[in-house]
């Protein structure tokens, strides 16, 4: 126990945090979902970087905040490890693979619309299947030991699929924590493991403030240009719950309404970020790259890039030292207790649905799941295996 704690507080380079963000930016398909389920493996089981409990507290916090939570969550790993530096290195390592190859893919889309390539595609919907399922098995056994925390897991998925508003996940979270401060009293709370935040809750109120700044100024000023870019994206990131889909509305309305992007190639980019490793917001970088400016394309993609993660990095790393400084108490803990419980059930819905829903449609697709979900847990082959497995198997049933 204590060689795992002190793997916890050990800083690392910031060139490892790259490294290991950069291979999960190349191989993390399936969504935000399934990118949880890649870094809590990845960070607490084979490198302890984070402990099960502080994983815990910092998808708690991710998940409660707008922006695109598996992003954050990455962010503030590498933040905790690695300072801020890290916490960059991160965001690059993991995004921009999505961004390169996202641009690339969007032009060969119509190569992909044939049986090969949509196998192709249904293969990589496979692999969020397995990631996804054993991300909910192992931090349902972590989070949700008793049947207090379980029957909260259990509440909570089900009110995220008989729910369909776009609020429904933060409602969920607030009844959690509520049901956590009566329900989680017997949490062992020497295995609450506080996060380490490297600067206070001075500089984290005034990142707090920069993005209330921000926001009203890019709500309030008119713009043009790269600045338009800016804020049409800055409001997006800002005021998005619920991660890269559901940011897809407000997106649309800003590029396509305003005739920046036709709506035929904003369809193709979205097709083509369905299949790519990495976060769905990097469908940022594509739509800037489409947007004319006089800069080039390169300066509108990495602009609406910028931008669409920003708001919610500020407010990620504004929100950790005020954490800090009150997640020692006791009844703080029964909250956190009560709201990751609800993550493991908001988890286990998204296995569901939009998951499995759209990914199995047949026997061989179940036993595919089956047999790559027995290879990742049981034979420990690393999620590129599992990816290349799923792919195999499904361009074989065609063929």
């Amino acid at each position: 126990m204590s060689s795992q704690v002190a793997s916890e507080n050990a800083q690392v380079s910031v060139f490892t945090v790259f490294l290991s963000f950069l291979k999960l930016g190349l191989t993390s398909f399936g969504g935000p979902a399934a990118h949880i389920g890649y870094f809590r493996k990845t960070f607490v089981e084979e490198k302890a970087w984070v402990s099960e409990s502080q994983f815990g507290q910092l998808l708690a916090i991710c998940q409660f905040l707008p922006g695109p939570a598996s992003s954050q969550l990455g962010f503030a790993i590498g933040l905790l490890k690695a300072g801020w530096l890290g916490a960059i290195a991160a965001f690059l390592a993991f995004t921009l693979p999505s961004v390169a190859i996202l641009i690339g893919f969007a032009s060969a889309l119509p190569l992909l619309s044939n049986t090969y390539g949509e196998a192709l595609i249904h293969g990589l919907k496979l692999v969020a299947c397995i990631v996804v399922a054993d991300a909910v098995i192992g931090m349902g056994k972590k989070l949700c030991p008793d049947k207090q925390r379980a029957s909260i897991a259990i509440v909570a998925a089900s009110a995220v699929l008989l729910i369909s508003f776009a609020w429904a996940q933060i409602l969920v979270v607030l009844f959690a924590g509520v049901a956590g401060l009566f329900l989680c009293r017997s949490v062992n709370l020497e295995a609450h493991s506080q996060l380490q935040v490297p600067y206070g809750k001075r500089l984290g109120l005034s990142l707090l403030t920069v993005f209330f700044a921000l926001l009203a100024f890019f709500i309030l000023v008119p713009a043009e240009g790269l600045m338009a870019i800016a804020q049409a994206f800055y409001q997006a990131g800002a005021l998005v719950f619920g991660g890269g889909h559901v940011v897809l509305p407000l997106i649309e309305e800003s590029v396509v309404g305003t005739g920046w992007v036709t709506n035929e190639n904003f369809l193709a980019g979205y097709g083509a970020s369905q299949a790519i490793p990495g976060p769905m917001f990097a469908f940022a970088a594509y739509l800037g790259a489409l947007i004319p400016t006089e800069f080039g394309y390169l300066t509108g993609a990495f602009s609406a890039l910028i931008f669409m993660f920003l708001p919610g990095f500020l407010l990620l790393a504004g929100v950790l030292p005020l954490w800090q400084s009150i997640s020692h108490k006791a009844s703080l803990a029964y909250v956190i207790a009560g709201i990751n419980a609800a993550v493991v059930g908001i988890l286990a819905a998204a296995l569901y649905d939009p998951i499995f829903t759209s990914a199995i449609s047949s026997n061989l697709d179940f036993v595919i799941v089956i047999l790559g979900y027995g290879l990742l847990t049981f034979w420990k082959k690393s999620p590129l295996f599992i990816v290349a497995w799923c792919v195999f198997a499904s361009m074989m049933s065609v063929i």
